[in-house]
């Protein structure tokens, strides 16, 4: 009998390179949603939802998305007010996340605050597309569970179901803070030139949600090495590919690095690294090998990967020095309220 971590490495490489098939030979709109959705939503070991949880999934996602599309007239006539609602609703998405469990709402949310207002600012349509794009994207990986589930079923749990752990409201209110300094200013930069910096926002929301729980010291080992990591794979991914440029050989590569992170993620090779980091090694991976094949017919492939990586590592800079930063100002204000009241009479 295949042991549960085989079975789930098994699981989530299979379901991401069905998504990939799928999406990609559907010739979806931003097909790269799809595997990255389906990493998500198939990373946690968990039974796929049913349809009624499907329904209730996208009308989830289609609510939040649709908070985006009402903010891009607001951005457009008073910039300032809209930049402070994404930047309160940044501090909420992550609150949920992060206080009260709800780590899918928290990051769905932030997306939708995020990615369509930018996409808004180039036309109402690519902002109802990339919706729609989000929308097929999280079907289409739900329904590669519900084909690949029967094949490598999740076993029932042995006890009860592990709560997840308390985070006290002053350090939800804290870290809220830190990931709101962390992805707003790569949405103001994607603002200025949505069409080029769109796959920055999700990078910078992955490593918000990434980092919303580390130390600084945690943080420069796991997001850095986590993002040149995802380098190296996308550039052996994209050379692999080169070989035999067709659908089926792109299914079959994703299919083998899945396989390869995967086991890394739950451990069926022994490594030092959390889950986190191998869930964030895949989604980056996604992020840069989707657009660059989506661009295999422009002119300077390389080109455009190199500026996308590099933007993906200055972000990725950025956030750390950003938690090096607030955790360094957060222990000194700390340090000064033990002063006061150890001299207190």
């Amino acid at each position: 009998m295949i042991a549960p971590a085989a079975r789930r490495t098994f699981r989530l490489a299979s379901v991401v390179a069905l998504s990939v098939a799928l999406a990609y030979g559907l010739a979806m709109p931003l097909p790269f949603m799809a595997p990255l959705f389906a990493v998500l939503l198939t990373a946690t070991p968990a039974p796929p939802p049913g349809p009624k949880g499907l329904l209730t999934l996208l009308v989830l996602v289609a609510v939040t998305l649709g908070i985006g599309l009402l903010l891009n007239p607001l951005l457009l006539n008073y910039p300032i007010t809209a930049v402070l609602i994404i930047a309160a609703g940044l501090y909420l998405s992550t609150y949920l996340a992060v206080g009260k469990g709800k780590g899918l709402v928290g990051t769905l949310l932030s997306v939708g605050l995020t990615m369509i207002p930018a996409a808004g600012l180039m036309g109402y349509a690519l902002a109802s597309q990339v919706v729609n794009s989000l929308l097929i994207g999280i079907a289409v990986a739900v329904a590669c569970q519900w084909l690949v589930q029967p094949l490598f079923p999740e076993p029932p749990p042995a006890g009860p179901k592990p709560q997840p752990p308390v985070v006290d409201h002053e350090r939800a209110a804290w870290l809220a803070l830190r990931t709101v300094l962390i992805v707003l200013p790569s949405v103001m930069l994607a603002f200025t030139n949505p069409g080029m910096y769109m796959p920055t926002i999700m990078k910078s929301v992955m490593l918000a949600q990434q980092g919303s729980t580390m130390s600084a010291r945690a943080a420069g080992r796991e997001l850095i090495g986590s993002t040149f990591l995802a380098g190296v794979y996308a550039v052996a991914f994209w050379f692999a590919l080169k070989l035999l440029p067709n659908l089926w050989m792109f299914t079959l590569w994703m299919l083998l690095f899945g396989i390869h992170i995967a086991s890394r993620l739950y451990r069926v090779v022994p490594n030092r690294h959390p889950p986190s980091y191998w869930v964030n090694v895949f989604v980056t991976m996604l992020i840069l090998v989707g657009p660059a094949v989506q661009d295999s017919t422009g002119d300077d492939v390389q080109g455009e990967f190199v500026v996308r990586f590099s933007l993906f590592v200055l972000v990725t800079l950025y956030a750390w020095g950003a938690i090096v930063a607030l955790e360094w100002l957060r222990g000194r204000r700390s340090g000064r309220g033990a002063t006061a009241l150890a001299v207190s009479p």
